[in-house]
């Protein structure tokens, strides 16, 4: 089988990590993944936050937490210590599509190298606030981005989950 679908089919989304951090080489690999993500009219007008800065990583489930109402015991991250943050300029009319696919890159190249991902919602909602948008721009950041995911990763806390058996029918071919 192609390797490309062969990852396809065996990524997983993942709800245990542990605390050991991902080399920062690897890291960097799956970022570069996410940019060559086919992006509307070769905009490129995605950006991706690698955050390993555990007080930014704290910051960014708290939200996420409150966003999604849960208490104060539950990580919205399952305990993934690296975080991705996916952002696309707000003006590109493609960005929420351009960034979804960053995303997909994201999962599947952490998959080929050994690590877990999931993607978490609620970056829409974050980096609408001011705090986020006050955030971005101490980090250098200019223009108006949309938050489009958060890709947990890192190394799995236990097996990893037999896939969902898939829905018939929901692949229709249209021939001559």
């Amino acid at each position: 089988m192609n390797d490309i679908i062969k990852a396809m089919e065996e990524r997983r989304s993942i709800r245990r990590f542990t605390d050991r951090m991902p080399s920062k080489e690897d890291l960097a690999l799956i970022a570069e993944a996410g940019t060559y993500a086919a992006s509307g009219m070769g905009k490129q007008g995605v950006i991706t936050l690698v955050v390993t800065d555990k007080a930014m990583r704290e910051m960014l489930s708290r939200s996420n937490r409150l966003i999604g109402g849960w208490g104060d015991d539950f990580d919205p991250f399952y305990g993934a210590p690296a975080i991705m943050v996916v952002l696309a300029d707000k003006n590109v009319a493609t960005g929420i599509y351009d960034g979804s696919l960053v995303m997909g890159n994201l999962m599947l190249a952490a998959h080929s190298l050994g690590l877990g991902s999931i993607w978490i919602h609620r970056a829409k909602e974050e980096f609408e606030r001011d705090d986020y948008k006050q955030l971005l721009a101490a980090l250098g950041i200019e223009g108006e981005w949309q938050g489009i995911g958060h890709c947990a990763i890192g190394y799995i806390d236990g097996d990893v989950p037999a896939p969902a058996p898939r829905k018939e029918n929901r692949v229709i071919f249209v021939e001559d």
